[in-house]
């Protein structure tokens, strides 16, 4: 790999790289932006890869390490993560073992320097993109599990410390559709310690470790959600990617899912909708065996989300089509209980958002109005979310009245909830409202700058 890079010979390095993920031509083809029948000719030697831009984009994109290439790569640019993050996961992590050990040096990693990287930055680069983000998921499926038991001089774990763990993540779990992540994210933090605090000095049993695992992953997932939704995106990933060994520690894929789930969000978010899919289908191919419909229709959905981004319609189209017909079929006996939220509305939410990206406005002002009617009243951040993106969507349909009856009910429910990602959603609505020359929408314009002005007070 070294000798490759340093001789900028793209051809063996595709191919290595191939083998060690692995992946298919198509898969590195669609990270880098190559045609699979280039790709092909490339690592046959027929061409070579010499336009420098082009270059600069395919080692960006297998997230090469700048210290290796002596090119100006995007991911050495000002707004990507500071030396601050030198303990976060590396390249050459990735092939590291998944061990128990390993499981709780990550999560000690999660809390570790976090005051340096708590200024949100909705476009930051990740950690971990294209093949070397690729790459850890893979190791996630293939690595074998190590027992899990320790005989310490600590306390023995009792049944009800376990239940307790548990049921702190699930009630955080139901706070965050009501009052946003922002707010949440120390809770959860504390929490991860204390349960990743039992892993690694009580004693326990084999089938306790793998359930503190579990819940050690099912924390982090949602620590992780909570940073995303708060605009952390070292942060988020950071934390996702511990709750991926986490969840390999665990023996459950359904937690290692869970994950990637929120890994694909993020993606897709950021502008690497490629890795959202490839994320995707690898959980499902994870939990294949499994009894799980609901699971899969919700990966399903996210999948969609990362082919509408790509501008993938057909195949977005046929996720979103296959995700409705399992859900339909209501919770199996596999599907986990985290997954509660999973429903109709669900489904037509994240249609909604694919007919948006895909520039179906009409289509996607009908889901999401469909969508919000199904949700509880408590879910204000759904709602919210549903309302600032209908907005957008009528907007752009021409429809300038449903546009501004959906923006007045987004700025009504968003002053109650703390989110980075729904202000982006409120922003994006503005832009369009700023467009149309009308007192209603400069009304709504001067409204959505109050709001926002006393979110940040509150913040």
């Amino acid at each position: 790999m070294r000798d490759s890079l340093a001789e900028l010979d793209f051809g063996r390095l595709s191919k290595r790289l191939r083998e060690i993920v692995p992946l298919r031509q198509d898969d590195l083809a669609g990270i880098t932006g190559l045609t699979q029948g280039y790709l092909s000719r490339l690592e046959a030697g027929r061409v070579q890869l010499t336009h420098i831009d082009r270059i600069v984009e395919y080692l960006d994109s297998v997230g090469a390490p700048a210290d290796l290439v002596r090119l100006p790569l995007r991911a050495a640019s000002p707004t990507a993560p500071s030396a601050n993050a030198s303990s976060l996961p590396s390249h050459d992590d990735v092939a590291g073992p998944w061990t128990a050990s390993r499981m709780v040096a990550a999560l000690h990693d999660v809390m570790r320097g976090e005051q340096a990287t708590m200024r949100p930055s909705r476009r930051e680069f990740l950690i971990l993109t294209g093949t070397a983000l690729s790459a850890y998921i893979h190791q996630w499926g293939i690595a074998d599990a190590e027992p899990l038991a320790r005989a310490l001089g600590g306390a023995q774990v009792e049944p009800g410390l376990v239940a307790s763990f548990q049921g702190t993540i699930d009630s955080l779990r139901t706070m965050d559709a009501s009052s946003g992540s922002a707010l949440l994210a120390g809770l959860a933090r504390s929490h991860l310690g204390l349960v990743r605090e039992t892993l690694k000095s009580a004693s326990y049993d084999e089938k306790t470790g793998r359930r503190l695992a579990g819940i050690a992953a099912d924390t982090a997932t949602q620590l992780g959600w909570f940073h995303f939704d708060a605009g952390n995106h070292e942060l988020a990933q950071r934390a996702l990617l511990a709750a991926l060994r986490a969840a390999h520690a665990s023996g459950d894929p359904r937690y290692g899912a869970g994950a990637l789930s929120y890994l694909a969000i993020q993606s897709y978010s950021v502008g690497n909708p490629r890795d959202a899919v490839t994320a995707m289908q690898a959980a499902r191919e994870k939990i294949r065996t499994l009894d799980s419909s609901h699971l899969e229709a919700m990966l399903l959905t996210r999948q969609a989300r990362g082919h509408a981004k790509l501008g993938e319609q057909q195949a977005c189209q046929r996720a979103l089509g296959r995700a409705a017909e399992l859900a339909e079929q209501g919770p199996a006996e596999k599907d986990p209980s985290w997954l509660y939220w999973m429903n109709r509305g669900e489904i037509l939410g994240q249609t909604a958002s694919c007919y948006l990206q895909l520039g179906e406005h009409k289509a996607a002002a009908a889901h999401f109005e469909q969508a919000a009617s199904t949700l509880n009243p408590t879910d204000l951040r759904t709602r919210a979310l549903f309302a600032s993106r209908a907005a957008s969507a009528h907007l752009l349909a021409g429809d300038r009245y449903g546009g501004f009856e959906a923006a007045d009910s987004a700025l009504t429910l968003a002053a109650n909830v703390q989110s980075a990602r729904l202000n982006e959603h409120l922003e994006q609505a503005v832009e369009h409202l700023r467009a149309i020359p009308d007192p209603r929408s400069s009304e709504l314009v001067e409204r959505s700058r109050q709001v926002m002005a006393a979110k940040e007070l509150s913040a």
